[in-house]
């Protein structure tokens, strides 16, 4: 099974920043679980990313965005590209958000 490396770009690192930061103040409890689980998912990535829907905002952009659905309930998604052998998340937003767009 070929392996990918998982680049997580600074837009991407500082959505999850934000998120984590907003969580520790209104579930202090859940934020590091919630922390752990959203980098377990990206990582999994390493191993057939392109199993993946889409991402329907992917028609606004110059190349196929794919989404990787984290979490229960309302979940958060993730955004990623794959060159190559590497896959990059290009930003996190909670599914209650707009579209995404360039």
């Amino acid at each position: 099974m070929k392996h990918f490396k998982v680049v997580i770009t600074p837009f991407a690192a500082d959505n999850i920043h934000d998120a984590h930061q907003w969580l520790m103040t209104e579930n202090p409890a859940y934020a590091a679980k919630w922390l752990a689980g959203i980098r377990d998912k990206i990582l999994g990535l390493e191993t057939l990313p392109s199993s993946h829907a889409v991402a329907p905002e992917s028609d606004a952009f110059d190349c196929d965005i794919r989404q990787l659905i984290f979490g229960r309930g309302t979940p958060w998604r993730i955004f990623f590209t794959i060159d190559g052998s590497t896959v990059r998340v290009l930003h996190v937003r909670h599914s209650n958000r707009d579209y995404w767009r360039p």
